[in-house]
């Protein structure tokens, strides 16, 4: 790679992949993007990326893979697949990075895998949503070997302003796990609290100022009562996305013998805000899922 920027291959192409794949065109990088549906590779092609056919095509002659997909199950198929997966078809010493929130159990299955294929791999999960990638302003945790992340911190930090290389293989995959549950406890909870306080006397706006302003609410839980006050549910993270977090977060506990009865009842709510037709909604619809369907028009 010495002389020219590396050749990219950006498999998953959602909220987090696109706009990836768009930074790097614009920063001038030659990316091959790959995608199940259709739509969001003809915008990145129209934004100057080349369209591949399978995440094995668009690995073939890449120098970095980067991967930002759903759960294990898709990162498995990307991956693995013997017909059209990248380990299958990527060169030797191509560096792949799994950016994507995982098990650390499948993280250290995949880079044994990655491993046997010759692959240089990295786990590199986004901390950070939709506004944080356009800014470049995204939080990788890294976990495997220092100097494959240095040879590809460049690529990451088109769209990251900071990177944490955390330890081992599953290490970011743990750690990642702990950051989300963290969030999406702190936001179950302000949903909980933000119907005691309607539901009472007290002026309501005063009290959410005076809330989203004390010390104890942090930026993002801010945030986070801001729209639920809203009512504006436009996805960053969606609850779909945070109810498999937390399910993998309960499954790595229950592995350490630890208990999580806060992370397992917010995780009751998200899946209550799935069921009542949420799932592709904010994270923040928490706040609506706990009333029935026909209560939201729905």
């Amino acid at each position: 790679m010495t002389g020219r920027l590396p050749r990219v291959a950006v498999v998953g192409l959602g909220a987090m992949g696109s706009r990836l794949a768009h930074n790097l065109c614009a920063r001038g990088y030659s990316v091959r993007v790959a995608n199940r549906s259709p739509e969001p590779v003809q915008r990145l092609v129209a934004a100057g990326a080349t369209a591949a056919g399978s995440p094995a095509e668009a690995a073939a002659k890449a120098d970095v893979v980067l991967v930002a997909v759903r759960d294990d199950a898709a990162s498995e198929q990307v991956w693995l697949d013997p017909a059209t997966g990248i380990a299958a078809a990527a060169a030797p010493g191509t560096t792949a990075v799994e950016l994507s929130t995982l098990s650390p159990g499948w993280i250290r299955r995949l880079a044994a895998a990655a491993d046997a294929a010759g692959l240089r791999f990295l786990e590199a999960p986004m901390i950070g949503s939709r506004p944080q990638a356009e800014a470049g302003a995204l939080v990788h945790l890294a976990g495997g070997p220092a100097d494959v992340l240095t040879d590809v911190r460049a690529v990451l930090e088109v769209s990251a302003s900071r990177i944490h290389h955390v330890g081992a293989y599953g290490a970011a995959a743990t750690l990642k796990l702990i950051v989300n549950a963290s969030l999406a406890t702190q936001v179950a909870t302000a949903a909980e609290l933000l119907r005691v306080l309607r539901s009472t006397d007290l002026d309501h706006g005063e009290s959410l100022r005076i809330l989203t302003e004390l010390p104890v609410t942090s930026p993002a839980l801010a945030r986070a009562i801001g729209v639920m006050s809203t009512g504006d549910f436009s996805p960053n993270f969606p609850v779909h996305l945070v109810a498999k977090d937390l399910d993998y977060l309960a499954a790595l506990a229950e592995d350490v013998g630890v208990q999580t009865p806060m992370a397992r009842t917010a995780l009751d709510g998200y899946r209550r805000a799935e069921s009542n037709g949420l799932g592709a909604a904010d994270l923040t619809a928490i706040a609506a899922g706990f009333d029935p369907p026909e209560a939201l028009g729905r």
